[in-house]
């Protein structure tokens, strides 16, 4: 196994990160955001996380040169993109979103020198443990503290069933070794929870298997692997609830246009909707149907949301979406609905504090598990801003109420720190939030994309 002398490590981002090393090191920034106010105007947010992961990802393992526009420069898609690197493949840019990545086949992957840092990146390392199970090396994936506490043993499992040897931790955890194994088998796999994370490692897995790799799913989640695939000629049948494909093929160069992310633009849809007076388009958003919830449970609770130029871009179905202030009502969530919202709930909870009646939402038992426990983060930092949030084991019911100001830990979770962020445009009094460094790992740029869609906020270096 490759030692850790040399771990290949983030510090070659900090170029592309001027908004952390202007605010600080890593966890020492905080946002302080001054109530009141409505956002305006026309925004695009960056480009999708989800895509941009991929994109590095089958690029690599095409047979020729890929270019990608749109790319997330983000700590998280950064971080797959230097794992490619270090396993030899030539990957021109980022600039201004745009790449050239020189494919080196399916089988052109070379050992890492060093463990390969995935930073807080879930998906990379998810995603990778499937990729990486059936190359000829060995190889370690490791984290940051945050990282290396989110269980992975739903995709390690799986992946043993096809012949896959990972190590990890007794609890389940990072760091993990991956000793190359090039005669995996296939599998049939039904997943006990839908996981798009999951469901990816598997296919990603079954491009090295010998025969037909399949997964089926409880629930739909999204599918940008299999439109990638495809994307890059690799054939692969999707049937109903379950994705089928044959190992040994090959994939093809291609041109991979990434859309705003509309995870990122969750916390805009959210800001919009509860802040008087306010009127906001977000353009060029990705609608893809497999991550459209936040817009269903938002209309759901009475918000005005309008998608307009609707086409296809490589593959994926943007839009524009105007979003125009409204009353929002408490709703129960459908449970078909919770799937296809999962990285959005934080923002959605915020939604909730600020309808009239009771928000309840139940089958969310995975926010339990992510960046931090989602769940958990939420009501805390709720309840210490005067709304009645009470946890439950699979999720939360939300009564709403003033906003007041206050302090909130966002537990370096990128998501919580957005999401309280927004709440501020219906809060009395200010609010500072904790712990804010992570939202890079998504959304370089957010606290000056959200100044001048009216938010005021200011990020500032927080006291070690």
């Amino acid at each position: 196994m490759p030692n850790r002398r040399g771990i290949i490590s983030s510090a070659y981002w900090s170029s592309k990160e001027s908004d952390l090393s202007a605010h600080g090191s890593p966890n020492t920034v905080k946002f302080h955001v001054s109530p009141g106010g409505a956002l305006q105007g026309k925004l695009r947010v960056p480009g999708d996380k989800s895509i941009s992961h991929r994109s590095i990802m089958l690029g690599s393992l095409a047979a020729g040169v890929s270019e990608v526009s749109g790319f997330l420069e983000g700590a998280d898609a950064l971080a797959t993109l230097a794992a490619f690197r270090a396993m030899g493949v030539e990957i021109e840019g980022p600039e201004q979103g745009r790449l050239r990545i020189h494919g080196v086949g399916l089988h052109g992957l070379q050992a890492p020198a060093a463990p390969l840092d995935l930073g807080n990146s879930g998906t990379s390392m998810r995603l990778l443990c499937g990729l990486l199970a059936g190359q000829t090396f060995d190889v370690e994936l490791v984290g940051d503290q945050s990282l290396s506490r989110r269980p992975m043993q739903r995709v390690t499992g799986p992946l043993a069933s096809m012949g896959a040897r990972i190590e990890a931790t007794d609890a389940g955890t990072a760091p993990l070794r991956i000793h190359g194994n090039p005669n995996l088998q296939s599998l049939a796999y039904r997943m006990p929870v839908a996981s798009a994370q999951v469901k990816s490692a598997i296919l990603l897995a079954g491009l090295y298997a010998r025969g037909q790799t399949c997964v089926t799913e409880p629930a739909p989640t999204r599918d940008h692997t299999e439109r990638m695939l495809r994307g890059f000629g690799y054939p692969i049948d999707v049937s109903g609830e379950t994705a089928c494909l044959e190992g040994g093929g090959c994939l093809q160069p291609t041109h991979v246009e990434v859309p705003a992310d509309i995870s990122s633009a969750a916390f805009f849809l959210v800001g919009a909707s509860i802040a008087e007076g306010s009127d906001i388009v977000l353009e060029h958003v990705g609608i893809n149907p497999t991550r459209t919830g936040i817009i269903d449970i938002l209309r759901l609770m009475g918000a005005s949301i309008e998608l307009s130029n609707q086409r296809e871009v490589g593959g994926e179905p943007v839009a524009d979406i105007r979003v125009v202030s409204q009353p929002l009502q408490g709703i129960e969530v459908p449970p078909e609905l919770v799937p296809l919202a999962i990285d959005e709930f934080p923002a959605i909870f915020i939604a909730a504090a600020c309808a009239e009646g009771e928000t309840v939402v139940t089958g969310a038992e995975e926010l339990r598990v992510k960046e931090s426990d989602r769940i958990s983060t939420m009501a805390d930092g709720l309840v210490a801003l005067g709304i009645d949030a009470r946890p439950q084991p699979d999720g939360i019911r939300i009564r709403g109420g003033q906003l007041t100001g206050g302090r909130i830990n966002s537990h370096g979770d990128h998501r919580i720190a957005m999401a309280f962020a927004m709440a501020a445009l219906r809060a009395n009094g200010a609010i500072t939030i904790d712990d804010c460094a992570n939202v890079n790992t998504s959304f370089p740029g957010f606290v000056e994309l959200a100044q001048t869609a009216g938010l005021q906020v200011a990020a500032e270096a927080a006291e070690e």
